[in-house]
C-alpha cells in the first residue's frame, strides 16, 4: 500500500477589500441625503405657519435641530423683506375680545399709524 500525499487545492487568494472607496461613496450618498434634508426643511420654513407646524408635527425633534442648522435657517427664512421707511403690508386682523376685525387700512383712514412689535413683559 502506497501512500501518496492527498492533493491539497492551493488557497483560494482572498479578495482585499478596499474601503477608501467604499467609505467615500457611502459620504457622498449621505452628505447628498443630508442636502435634500436641508432643502426640504428650508422650502417648508418659508410656508405659512399652518403649513410648517403640520410638517414639524410628524419630525423627530431632537433629529431635525441636530442634523440641520436649524436657527439659522428659521431666523433667515423669517426674516422678511421689510426694511426700515416701507410701507407695511396689508393686514386684516381679530381682536382681542374676538367681536371685530381691525385693518391697517382703516386704521390708517383716521391718520397716521405706528406699529410697535415687541415684548412688554
Amino acid at each position: 500500500m502506497s501512500t501518496t500525499p492527498a492533493q491539497v487545492p492551493p488557497p483560494v487568494p482572498r479578495r482585499k477589500w478596499r474601503w477608501k472607496p467604499i467609505l467615500l461613496r457611502l459620504a457622498l450618498v449621505l452628505f447628498v441625503v443630508w442636502l435634500g434634508f436641508v432643502a426640504f426643511m428650508w422650502h417648508i420654513m418659508r410656508q405659512p405657519p399652518e403649513k410648517f407646524g403640520a410638517v414639524m408635527m410628524h419630525m423627530p425633534i431632537p433629529a431635525v435641530f441636530l442634523a440641520a442648522p436649524f436657527e439659522t435657517m428659521w431666523l433667515r427664512a423669517r426674516a422678511g423683506e421689510l426694511r426700515p421707511g416701507d410701507v407695511a403690508p396689508e393686514f386684516d386682523l381679530q381682536t382681542l375680545d374676538k367681536t371685530s376685525r381691525v385693518a391697517l387700512s382703516s386704521l390708517n383712514a383716521r391718520g397716521p399709524v405706528a406699529l410697535v412689535f415687541g415684548s412688554y413683559t
